[in-house]
């Protein structure tokens, strides 16, 4: 039914909005259109910028360094607050502009940055890399030099901090690693820690290797040598920037909860895409849709952009901060990323030279780790002086002196070409699947699914990322950095599998294992421990089988699709059990007629949602494991707690069917008992939406006013869907506000490219005075579009500001 009214609704909005610009721009261009002449420096010709009604800019330029100057131009323009703290976050910089309190991150942040071969860098990624980049920091700088020098005034957060946004150079946009995605060494300290305290058996409700794999404790690995904190600094280095009255550095308590959240996000932190072929379309052309999930905040992660010169136009979204289009189209092909998860991490564990806590043990002999001292700049303070050791595999994270240990990860961050998505500059101008496959064999980090489509009828998918070949060990534990345990190099990207033009008209990825049944996982260890559960994909694709005829609505309905598979697997548990208590009757009852759908006004979504991310698995684990492991693990994988669930074995004792329901109905009751202190003991009146809200909040929103404060924050907007479900949402289990999801959405209609629909949230200005900081919040949050205009006719139609820009000087 939600779908049905999905539909009825979201096109005549569309259609609407369509017409009710081309009226307005038709009656009286001039008075319905804002019109900016300006001067620029650095800007090569002439060039136009059109904002239409949803804050999307469309830039025209005479040549291709124009459009890329343009690109950082106007991101300055719209996020130069968002664009200037990443760039201060990720190079260590902070604590110039925001006191000593931020010294430790900027430390921290400084370990992880790309230090070698600036020629080999930019040559990873194509032929164009660098000439791009180049042309984008122009921009930006041009922007922040009018800022500087009074010509225009900072956005309203750079008053709020007493800060100024500083100038770039191009090396700094790909020289930063710390945004990226690149999987498991969070989970290789976990079950250490797991086999420390219980023994390695112990760990296998924490998480769920696909495919089927038997781990062992790597040969000279005590489990009991890793430090609790071994991963502070790779905290420190990786987190958001916060701002409150009192920062401080983050505590072992804190860093306990990152490391839970950490493992809580292989569910969390994912997408949706799927593409299908015009043989299955209602138009006969391709659709490809792709919802991205990430962390939510305000600005959004993504930015929409359409770049146009000479020999290109492209639209879509990408990161602010970088140039190009990650997700979207150029007019011939269609592109659109999830992760794909590739273990691209180790923790190694040295032993130390006992006469000297500077050399580490490596085959035969002691080697030498690097010292690098960089000087930290302190608001208020003497600049501080810090030493960051290295060792051939990457960053001392910890040292144990008295212990002679040592703690390093390796990553692929280190390697050439791993910039975080910044490979999309390469792969957005290709014009067919040869040309896209040659531009993914240079993709680094993170590792991706890119489903394509043509407007000759092709559609495909192919994986990319730097794939370390691990031979006599899985990745899955740290090891000994004594030389035993070494990557041999990468697996050829032409060793990953793909898939053009699939017989059953469609492909669909949703951070599941997807390599196929025969591939030879022995040899490719690609990564065990970090796929999503595949409910999300398995509805998706339940949905594709079922229409013949698929449509762009079809497509918007499927990315809000509540449907809940893991609800469904759970119901079939319940459906037997009864129970002579009154109350635990009824929460029973209320669950077995969920009709598995996490709609916001669903009082079986409640239950469902407190039960299994906040009992379910803890009573699980209670109940089959060693107590001095419990803690570790927590809550578990849901999906691995409910795959032993169906098959429970002999550690639920000899009854184990019956231990099993015990174990089902105690922690629903204990559930219910939660959800009745939280919307009332009247289980008619509970509603999902009613816990489940989404709020955006500035991260300046602790140093403002409180007017500032109410103008920085969006929301709260009810909200339907989890972690499981398309409709992805997923929250803190302490309060229940939506925490993470699909940002931004797209959905295209391939050769046809007006007709498509994208939306971004809270709004593409990082500016909370803009009108656009805001105004797509509302239709993202009840599963709303916008128009993601192409043809030039049609953003002129829908054109509400112009800057009609020239070179100056």
């Amino acid at each position: 039914m939600k779908a049905l009214l999905r539909t009825a609704r979201l096109m005549p909005y569309a259609s609407a909005l369509l017409a009710s610009t081309t009226l307005s721009a038709s009656a009286d261009m001039s008075s319905a259109v804002r019109t900016t002449s300006q001067q620029v420096k650095g800007l090569q010709a002439p060039a136009e910028l059109i904002v239409d009604h949803w804050g999307i800019p469309h830039i025209y330029t005479a040549n291709q360094h124009d459009a890329f100057f343009m690109q950082g131009y106007n991101a300055a323009r719209d996020r130069l607050w968002q664009i200037d703290l990443w760039r201060k976050r990720g190079l260590g910089l902070l604590a110039k502009d925001f006191g000593p309190a931020y010294a430790d991150q900027d430390r921290a942040a400084r370990m992880f940055l790309y230090r070698g071969d600036m020629d080999k860098e930019w040559a990873s990624y194509g032929p164009n890399a660098k000439t791009y980049t180049e042309a984008f920091v122009e921009g930006v700088n041009a922007f922040v030099q009018e800022v500087r020098d009074g010509n225009r005034p900072a956005p309203a957060e750079f008053k709020i901090a007493g800060t100024q946004p500083d100038l770039w150079k191009p090396e700094d946009v790909v020289r930063i690693r710390s945004h990226g995605l690149t999987r498991n060494v969070v989970s290789e300290v976990r079950r250490a820690q797991v086999a420390c305290a219980a023994g390695l058996d112990a760990d296998r409700l924490r998480t769920k290797f696909e495919p089927d794999w038997q781990t062992s404790i790597p040969a000279g690995l005590d489990p009991c040598s890793i430090p609790k904190d071994v991963l502070k600094d790779y905290e420190l280095g990786t987190q958001d920037v916060t701002f409150s009255a009192s920062q401080k550095r983050a505590s072992l308590d804190r860093h306990e909860e990152f490391l839970k959240e950490s493992m809580a996000n292989v569910d969390r932190i994912g997408s949706n895409n799927w593409v299908v072929s015009g043989s299955r379309t209602a138009t006969g052309r391709p659709i490809l849709a792709n919802d991205p999930h990430r962390a939510h905040g305000v600005p959004s992660l993504r930015y929409i952009v359409h770049l146009n010169a000479p020999g290109m136009s492209v639209i879509g979204a990408g990161e602010p901060a970088l140039p190009g289009i990650s997700i979207g189209h150029n007019g011939k092909i269609a592109f659109g990323l999830t992760i794909f998860a590739i273990d691209q991490e180790d923790l190694y564990v040295y032993e130390l030279n006992p006469g000297n806590p500077n050399q580490y043990k490596f085959r035969d002999g002691w080697e030498d780790m690097k010292v690098v001292r960089e000087t930290i700049e302190v608001k208020g303070e003497q600049p501080r002086t810090v030493e960051l050791l290295f060792t051939r595999h990457g960053p001392i994270l910890a040292k144990d002196d008295a212990k002679q240990r040592a703690f390093a990860m390796r990553s692929v961050w280190f390697d050439p070409g791993t910039s975080a998505y910044f490979g999309s500059s390469d792969y957005m101008t290709a014009q067919n699947w040869n040309g896209f496959l040659e531009a993914m064999n240079r993709w680094g980090a993170p590792s991706e699914n890119q489903v394509y489509a043509d407007t000759d009828g092709n559609i495909g998918w192919i994986p990319g990322g730097l794939t370390p070949r691990r031979v006599n060990y899985d990745g899955l534990m740290p090891v000994p950095g004594d030389g035993r345990y070494e990557w041999e190099g990468f697996i050829p990207m032409a060793d990953l599998p793909k898939e053009f033009n699939p017989t059953q008209g469609f492909f669909a990825t949703a951070n599941q294992n997807n390599l196929p049944p025969d591939y030879p996982v022995n040899e490719r260890r690609i990564g065990f421990d970090q796929w999503a559960d595949p409910a999300r994909f398995q509805r998706i694709t339940e949905v594709l089988q079922a229409k013949p005829k698929f449509t762009l609505a079809d497509a918007m309905n499927l990315q809000n699709d509540d449907a809940s598979m893991l609800g469904r697997r759970l119901i079939a548990l319940l459906k037997p059990l009864r129970s002579e208590d009154p109350k635990q009757r009824s929460v029973l009852e209320l669950m077995q007629n969920w009709d598995a759908m996490e709609t916001a006004d669903s009082a079986g979504a409640a239950l469902f949602e407190v039960w299994t991310s906040k009992h379910l698995g803890r009573a699980t684990i209670a109940a089959t494991t060693p107590e001095p492991a419990r803690a570790i693990i927590g809550n578990g994988s849901l999906s691995a707690v409910v795959d032993y669930l169906e098959k429970p074995d002999q550690a639920l004792g000899a009854d184990q069917a019956t231990a099993r329901d015990k174990v089902l109905l105690q922690s629903l009751s204990a559930a219910a008992d939660e959800v009745g202190k939280l919307l009332g003991e009247d289980m008619t009146q509970w509603k999902w939406g009613n816990l489940h809200q989404a709020e955006f909040s500035h991260a300046l929103k602790p140093l403002a006013d409180k007017a500032t404060q109410a103008q920085m924050t969006v929301g709260p907007l009810v909200m339907g869907g989890g972690n499981n479900v398309p409709h992805a949402a997923g929250y803190s289990t302490s309060t229940f506000k939506v925490t993470s999801g699909a940002s931004f959405r797209m959905v295209l209609d391939v050769g046809n490219w007006d007709d498509s629909r994208a939306i971004n949230t809270p709004g593409q200005s990082g500016n909370p005075y803009s009108p656009h900081y805001r105004d797509l919040a509302p239709l993202w949050a009840t599963g709303d579009y916008v128009p993601l205009l192409y043809s030039r006719e049609a953003v002129e139609k829908a054109a509400s500001e112009r800057f009609q820009l020239s070179p100056k000087g």
